[in-house]
């Protein structure tokens, strides 16, 4: 039960501190195990108010992805994202948070 209710809350603390400030980053790499090389990249970019990320990987097991945009003004923030994964499986969300 914490477990589900942290990492939701840690994450909206996150997107809170982000949206503040101006930034913006991608990074990607590779690695190579015992069933063969996965490839995964992650971006990010903040500025006036709002941010949105990606990040994905794929590798002898398949593929996934998530991406998503939050955007912060009078106090309310508002949170949506997508995703996909192995074997077609996709989902999204959207919700509001007030400071």
């Amino acid at each position: 039960m914490f477990r589900s209710i942290a990492a939701p809350a840690l994450a909206v603390l996150t997107i809170f501190a982000a949206v503040s400030e101006a930034d913006a980053w991608t990074r990607s790499g590779s690695f190579t195990g015992p069933r063969g090389t996965s490839n995964w990249n992650a971006s990010r970019s903040c500025g006036g108010g709002s941010c949105s990320w990606g990040r994905g990987a794929s590798g002898p097991h398949g593929a996934w992805s998530r991406s998503g945009a939050a955007s912060c003004a009078g106090g309310v923030c508002n949170v949506s994202g997508q995703g996909s994964g192995r074997g077609g499986r996709s989902y999204s969300y959207s919700r509001s948070v007030s400071r």
